[in-house]
């Protein structure tokens, strides 16, 4: 039975980056993959969704343009945004696979890596069975890894069959655009959806069972998002239940119930349940290893690592924080807490975030929304796409700056939120800011290049400094500053009782 250093079970962003690592650090690696080498992140995921979603905004700029000039919108088929998704997946699959094969050769030691096909299943805590087209095979090894990424949640009153009603995995397989289709779900996946699907002319229907879409996000965030979508024909159910949906041979027909008692019956096309992923831990047979789970079957874990402590858990199959580029890192941090000596905690704190919507969000650190559900003292700048240079030019300003700092003479940055072309360019600047515990005035005096979008996020520092070129008092409706005190929100409540 052959042994190895180290078993990844999970060749997704996270495992992949995991096996890497252990490369980096002399280790033998077996790397288990029951599907495809680089899993979600590229196949029905990050990588699919945002091809779809850069090639919708390239169509939806073009006719923006043209139609001023009158002239008739610019269509794509399905066939063509086929053809870019798989051009896309194969250039990513391509980079993956030429990867695998020439680390795995004799002329680059490939002795330390092997990459085993199958379904792996625990027989101990040191071993497990390698199934393939009805063949077996076993293994063992010193330490695991498990990377066995996600799955679409699904919803016992929603029978998703992937040909009418698909999940966020099956919607890539559809061979033409509906001409109607409803999300369930008003999170990330649903609003992303709701605009890659918008500019293939489909009317779109989003079922938001809160107050508002992204409710996670500050009030102005979601109502943006909200505004946009509505004005290019999305119709959004707000404080909707869905009652029921069925689908028939012609249509997938729902019934809601609103908070005021009211139903209404919708027939569309067809319907994308996004209501979250589920960790893929159930078929592990993870109580043969000794391992400890929830009452929802979820793996109880310290950081990465679980009750048996050689055996770790990474990116989505942690439950939690299901995007690549955390997975990657976990991955990582788990063979250096390994074989590294690295005890530090991973901290997410710092991790930005970009929501594909119409336009870009991109956050990080702390919100509005957060500060005060969490009591914190704060101090915000906010300015308008309209104010930058940039924005003016590329004809988008749609959007805005918002910076979030402490409520004292330092003024440490705690977050960001902005909305609008580009606006993810800001993040990493902020994220170190951040991670050194900076002040708004390193960011006031840092050279920007003009015209870009940053520029924003330094006249926001400017703002909070009392020093900007465009002055709030003057420009009220596109540039305001504001401060908060926990103070005030136990006077709303004590007003309330």
């Amino acid at each position: 039975m052959e042994h190895f250093d180290l078993c990844v079970i999970g060749a997704g962003p996270a495992g992949h980056a995991a096996a890497m690592r252990a490369i980096d650090m002399g280790k033998r690696v077996a790397l288990i993959e029951k599907d495809k080498v680089g899993g979600t992140g590229i196949y029905n995921g990050a990588l699919a969704s945002k091809t779809l979603w850069e090639l919708s905004q390239r169509v939806a700029s073009a006719n923006e343009t043209i139609r001023t000039r009158g002239r008739e919108p610019f269509r794509v088929t399905w066939d063509e945004v086929a053809r870019t998704l798989d051009e896309a997946v194969f250039e990513r699959k391509y980079l993956y696979a030429c990867h695998m094969q020439l680390l795995g050769s004799p002329a680059n030691g490939g002795e330390r890596l092997r990459h085993l096909r199958g379904e792996a299943l625990f027989q101990g805590p040191h071993q497990v069975c390698i199934t393939r087209e009805g063949r077996t095979s076993s293994i063992t090894a010193d330490h695991f890894i498990i990377a066995t990424g996600s799955r679409p949640r699904g919803l016992p009153t929603v029978p998703v069959d992937e040909k009418r009603i698909f999940s966020s995995d099956g919607i890539f397989q559809l061979k033409d655009f509906p001409e109607s289709i409803v999300i369930i779900g008003a999170g990330v996946i649903g609003c992303e959806f709701a605009t890659i699907f918008n500019f293939g002319n489909t009317r779109v229907h989003l079922i938001d069972r809160a107050e508002r879409i992204l409710p996670f996000e500050d009030e102005d965030v979601s109502e943006l998002i909200a505004q946009n979508l509505q004005r290019k024909g999305v119709v959004i159910h707000h404080r909707a239940q869905l009652e029921r949906i069925t689908a028939e041979p012609d249509a997938v027909r729902y019934m809601l119930r609103y908070d005021d008692g009211t139903t209404e019956e919708v027939a569309v096309e067809k319907a994308l349940l996004s209501v979250g992923r589920v960790a893929n831990v159930d078929r592990l047979g993870l109580q043969h290893a000794g391992v400890a789970v929830d009452e929802r079957g979820g793996i109880v874990l310290d950081g990465t690592s679980m009750s048996q402590p050689h055996i770790h858990a990474v990116g989505d199959a942690m439950g939690s924080n299901m995007l690549v580029n955390i997975g990657e890192l976990e991955g990582r941090h788990a063979v250096e807490s390994i074989w590294g000596g690295n005890k530090t905690a991973l901290n997410h704190s710092n991790a930005g975030t970009i929501m594909f919507l119409d336009p870009e969000v991109a956050g990080i650190g702390l919100s509005e929304q957060e500060c005060r559900k969490r009591g914190i003292a704060h101090r915000t700048a906010r300015i308008d796409y309209s104010c930058l240079a940039r924005a003016i030019a590329m004809r988008r300003t749609k959007g805005f700056f918002k910076l979030v700092v402490t409520d004292d003479e330092e003024m440490q940055v705690l977050g960001l939120r902005a909305v609008g072309e580009h606006a993810s360019s800001a993040m990493q600047a902020v994220a170190l800011m951040m991670e050194h515990g900076l002040g708004v005035r390193v960011l006031a005096e840092l050279m920007h290049p003009h015209p870009s979008i940053t520029e924003g996020l330094q006249e926001c520092a400017r703002m909070l400094m009392g020093t900007s070129i465009f002055k709030p008092e003057v420009f009220g409706d596109r540039m305001r500053c504001g401060s908060w005190q926990p103070s005030q929100q136990a006077s709303k409540a004590t007003q309330a009782a």
